[in-house]
């Protein structure tokens, strides 16, 4: 679980994944000011007990054009640290997220991702998304979803961070 893991070390494995500038990307203002799902999210561990991979789950939803909300999960960040990349630990986190979720309740999980990896072996698409709007850029070919069933996914609307109330 990464709850387990000291937070200053889950910063600096994302600094050195994806230099410290990643915190003005889209994906950290879809998510603003929720925390990630203990429950969803993972770290993996080298041999020798060294943090080199985590993966987090944010609450998200998607506000549809008759401001009513959708619930998501947000995958991401899957990060690992550059030396320890192409070993197989980021599809080992993904597989570990996907299979904590609960089947009789799942809810659709978006991405910003590469839809030939994600899609190819996740089952991540970018068709469901092509009318969904962020909170800032993003190639729309690499807002992806995945979802037992996309027709029930709105068509249009703007992906924020999921708040009560």
């Amino acid at each position: 679980p990464l709850a387990d893991v000291d937070p200053h070390l889950i910063e600096d494995l994302l600094d050195r994944a994806f230099e410290p500038e990643r915190r003005q990307r889209t994906a950290y203002r879809i998510r603003d000011g929720v925390d990630w799902l203990p429950g969803l999210s993972f770290a993996a561990l080298d041999e020798n007990g060294f943090l080199v991979g985590t993966i987090q789950v944010w609450p998200v939803a998607l506000t549809d054009p008759d401001d009513r909300r959708h619930p998501m999960l947000m995958v991401g960040p899957v990060a690992v640290m550059p030396a320890h990349q192409n070993e197989g630990y980021g599809k080992a986190l993904m597989l570990a997220t996907l299979g904590a979720l609960d089947p009789q309740a799942p809810l659709p999980q978006v991405m910003i991702g590469d839809e030939d990896y994600y899609g190819r072996f996740f089952g991540f698409s970018a068709a469901p998304t092509q009318g969904w709007q962020v909170p800032g850029p993003v190639d729309p070919k690499r807002l992806l979803v995945r979802c037992d069933n996309p027709a029930v996914l709105p068509r249009e609307g703007m992906l924020g961070p999921w708040r009560a109330g």
